[in-house]
């Protein structure tokens, strides 16, 4: 068993599925009827991501998990998703930008594991670049309307980033498994500040300045948020044990 593939494998469904859920929150709540359902389509592309990516890593397990048991049935300290994905969705701003931040990572990620020496996370990412094409340029689009739009809209812009930034870091420091499943993830860091500081400068809005990033959710070490999504996420499966859709 390569329990390295395994938690990087999980890694990858864990970003999926915890930002899918937090962009469901916005279901019947977005600002308009056309961008509720917008974030609620990212929201179940990213879901239908994590999906790949636990069904392939119960196949590595070959212990009887099921892409159901490793998304409801674990603790919120076997979880490895980065900080940045579980951080509260705030105001649309909020969102918008934490979604920009990871689109901007998961476009360059995937480009990379098409070329990848482990086939079935080839083939996951080629299918998921598509949609994370689509999330990078809708949320780079909102970003720009609210940096350049209104007083108001440009200093919600500006929270935003204050309230984000110090988890962006995290994405690009590999954890254990990562270095040895042959993926740079360092070298994205540089593509990824370019195409920010790109969209920064369309929207006005500065690029922000060096700061201590918080990290720890590739180990397992995460945010308060993590516990309260994970209570409503897996309610049903741990209320009705081995309940079915």
């Amino acid at each position: 068993m390569n329990n390295d593939l395994i938690n990087y494998t999980l890694h990858l469904a864990d970003n999926s599925l915890i930002l899918g859920q937090r962009n469901s929150e916005w279901c019947g709540h977005g600002p308009v009827l056309e961008q509720d359902i917008a974030i609620t389509n990212i929201s179940l592309d990213l879901i239908g991501q994590a999906r790949n990516f636990y069904q392939y890593a119960a196949l590595l397990r070959k212990d009887g998990s099921t892409e159901d048991s490793l998304a409801y049935l674990r603790t919120e300290r076997e979880y490895k998703n980065c900080l940045l994905t579980e951080q509260p969705n705030g105001d649309w701003a909020q969102t918008i930008l934490r979604q920009f931040f990871f689109s901007s990572y998961q476009y360059l990620l995937y480009q990379q594991l098409q070329t990848g020496e482990d086939k079935q996370l080839a083939a996951i990412a080629e299918k998921s670049l598509k949609e994370a094409t689509y999330h990078l340029r809708w949320s780079s689009e909102w970003v720009i309307r609210l940096g350049d739009g209104t007083e108001e809209s440009h200093d919600r812009m500006l929270k935003a980033a204050d309230e984000l930034w110090r988890y962006t870091g995290e994405m690009f420091i590999a954890a254990d498994y990562e270095k040895k499943t042959g993926i740079d993830i360092a070298a994205l860091k540089e593509p990824w500040q370019k195409r920010v500081k790109e969209i920064f400068n369309e929207a006005t809005l500065p690029y922000p300045e060096k700061i201590f990033m918080q990290e720890g959710g590739k180990q397992g070490k995460h945010t308060e948020h993590l516990g309260y999504i994970l209570s409503q996420l897996q309610y049903m499966q741990r209320a009705y044990p081995g309940c079915e859709w």
